[in-house]
Parts: structure tokens; sequence; C-alpha cells
């Protein structure tokens, strides 16, 4: 799958999209019922480096999920939706909010549910340019396209004026890598391979800054590391 990154005129191509393609084990999990959906994350040529809980995106969001949205402001705009959990949880707290997400097996889930979202890539064109004041890059989306310069310039881009984008940083602060990597179900089934990039705190600094944004607040809760981020 070929997505066309359209910013200030220019156009550049990201070839493959987290879990797409292939088998499509991610959409077949995504809609099966049984137990446990549970993907084995591989790094291309290389064996298995981690796993992705499935079922953790359908459910509903958890104490963690919820604080990140206490102290936030609508619209809301979660990159990467998945099934909606976040899109849900800011709703249920009287946030507009929309779900924007590539796999159309997560965005019908979501749809399915209610939720407003949208099978939309981040860099196409997407409602309230310039009008969001909140943005969210959670469980790893900030990996989306292994450019995260360009996706946080973008995020940018989106924000109203004063807006903020919650970033959720890779689990290692040092983590700073752009690998290919493919998703595979118990059965064997692999998608396509698609890039991706391993970001932690201490390594975003530097793309925060080459992208006109400056760090407001970190801070850490249950083992997940959070920034927020504002323009510079």
């Amino acid at each position: 799958m070929t997505i066309d990154m359209k910013r200030n005129g220019a156009t550049e191509a990201r070839v493959g999209t987290f879990g797409a393609g292939g088998a499509e084990p991610y959409a077949s999990a995504l809609a099966e019922s049984s137990f446990p959906r549970v993907l084995t994350l591989r790094r291309r040529g290389h064996a298995a480096v981690g796993e992705v809980d499935i079922e953790r995106w359908r459910a509903d969001a958890d104490e963690t999920d919820i604080s990140l949205l206490a102290t936030s402001v609508g619209p809301v705009l979660d990159i990467g939706c998945g099934p909606g959990r976040m899109v849900r949880a800011a709703m249920a707290q009287g946030l507009s909010a929309l779900g924007i997400d590539v796999s159309h097996a997560a965005v019908k889930l979501a749809a399915e549910s209610g939720l407003t979202v949208l099978t939309r890539s981040v860099f196409e064109p997407l409602p309230r340019e310039h009008g969001w004041e909140t943005v969210l890059l959670l469980d790893g989306n900030l990996g989306i396209g292994g450019d995260v310069t360009s996706l946080l310039v973008r995020c940018r881009e989106l924000l109203a004026p004063g807006g903020t984008i919650i970033v959720e940083t890779n689990v290692d602060p040092d983590a700073d890598t752009v690998e290919d990597y493919t998703l595979a179900d118990e059965d064997g089934r692999e998608s396509d391979p698609f890039p991706w990039a391993e970001v932690g705190v201490h390594a975003l600094s530097y793309y925060i800054d080459k992208a006109g944004l400056t760090v407001d607040q970190v801070w850490e809760v249950d083992s997940r590391t959070f920034c927020r981020l504002r323009s510079r």
C-alpha cells in the first residue's frame, strides 16, 4: 500500500502501512471473536521483537488512558485511532473527538460502535485543519511512516493556536531507530513490511526541535512515558 504524504505542496511516497497487505493478520485479528488476539511484531529479516495486544486496543480506555484527557481540551484528534478507545473516552468526557486510521477494519469497528472516525492518513487533508486543540499520538503511533520529524510537523500544522500534542514514547528512553517490520499471527499469516520508528523520551528532543515544537511536560504513568508538546 502506498500513502501519499502531501504537505506544503510536496508529495513524499511512503510504502507500506501498519499491518497492511500480505495475509492481513491485523485486519483478521480485529474481526475475530476468538481469544487471545495477540500478533507478533517482527523486524524484517529477523526474529520476533515484540507482541501487539489487539484485545487491549479493542477494550475500553484504562485509567492511564483516561488520565491523559483529564486536562485536555476539545476538539481532540486521535491519530492511528484503531478501534477507537480514546475517541470513546474523549466523548464520554464531553469532548468533541475524531479518530483517523488507515485500517479499514479498525475504522469499521469504531464506526459500528457509534464513534466519529475516518479512514484517512494523517498526511491527507483533514477536517479542522489548524483547528485541533489536542492531538494524540499514543500506542507507538509516533512511529507512523518511519519519519518522526515529518509526522510531528504535520501534527503541528493541525493544531489550533495554543493547542497541544500528547505523545507516548518508547519504553526504552534511549530508543532511536527506524526499521521495516511485519505483523504475524500464530497461524503464520504475515503482513507486508512497513516502516516504523521507535523513539524514546531522550531522543525525542532532537525531533521536537526540528519540527518547531517545544516540551510543556514529561510524565510517566504505569510504566508508560508521555510528553505534552506545543508549537514553539
